[in-house]
């Protein structure tokens, strides 16, 4: 999967969820699977050390409540969010961004989940009839297995060239020139086959 945020900027999207209000790491967590409509979910592991990077900084404090520690805000991790007022919109136009390509991403995958539930049901429903109870269920043709092998392969390939695409479009390296040679590569493999 492609990098939802740039390098650094989801240490910056941290303090400006907690310039809202002190919160745990877990509603952290939750908060920007929340902000992503749960198309991106981060980790302990992505979440926590940055919070305790942030804490080294001196830009957020965090207290003990109960079994809880709780993330606040400082005033110099206020005043980085003051700083950096253009580069946060910039993050924000990101995270639109990020949001937008996952649904698209989910969306699609749906899509051809659909796609091919509807193909299985319409073979299902070509298939002989007649069968008694006790005749054993026809193994799929050679052909049927070959077709959901090529569906797997196919989606597995979309799904790795989409998160390429996305790295190199957010680093600023998806050129025309690669769209002309993706698509004309394409073109070439369906035509030999």
């Amino acid at each position: 999967m492609s990098p939802v945020f740039a390098h650094g900027h989801l240490r910056l999207y941290l303090l400006v969820l907690l310039a809202d209000h002190p919160m745990h790491g877990y509603e952290v967590i939750q908060a920007l699977g929340d902000r992503f409509g749960g198309t991106y979910v981060p980790s302990a592991g992505t979440v926590y050390p940055r919070l305790s990077k942030l804490e080294e900084e001196g830009l957020v404090t965090k207290s003990a409540d109960g079994r809880k520690t709780v993330y606040a805000i400082t005033p110099a991790g206020r005043a980085e969010l003051d700083a950096r007022a253009d580069e946060i919109a910039a993050v924000e136009n990101g995270v639109n961004d990020s949001v937008k390509s996952l649904a698209d991403g989910v969306r699609a995958s749906v899509g051809e989940a659909m796609r091919s539930l509807r193909a299985d049901l319409a073979a299902s429903a070509q298939a002989p009839r007649g069968r008694t109870a006790d005749e054993p269920v026809d193994v799929p043709s050679e052909g049927a297995r070959a077709l959901r092998e090529v569906e797997m392969a196919l989606s597995s390939f979309r799904q790795q060239v989409r998160a390429d695409l996305r790295r190199r479009a957010t680093r600023g390296t998806l050129t025309s020139d690669t769209v002309t040679r993706l698509r004309d590569g394409l073109e070439a493999l369906r035509k030999s086959l």
